[in-house]
């Protein structure tokens, strides 16, 4: 596991929305991490709707498309100042 990368998700998840939303797989592309893009951007916790599970992996790949160094400090710093207040943080 990474400190930056997206959060893994149980398998039976993996195999429901592998099914159900494109490019779902493709988050297994890089080592899952602590904290994610789509985490600091409000898509974290309960996924209880395929929109909530589809935006999720869409900052996922955002991410992975997208990796650079400053980007995962970008989200290290992030987390630090919104992760730990979101209203979705547990």
């Amino acid at each position: 596991m990474s400190l930056v990368g997206p959060r893994p998700h149980a398998v039976a998840h993996n195999e429901h929305y592998a099914a159900v939303i494109d490019g779902y797989l493709g988050r297994h592309r890089v080592k899952p991490g602590i904290t994610g893009w789509a985490q600091v951007n409000g898509y974290r916790g309960e996924t209880d709707t395929p929109e909530k599970m589809r935006m999720r992996v869409q900052y996922d790949l955002y991410y992975i498309d997208n990796w650079s160094l400053s980007l995962d400090l970008k989200i290290l710093l992030m987390t630090v100042f919104v992760g730990f207040v979101n209203r979705n943080a547990y």
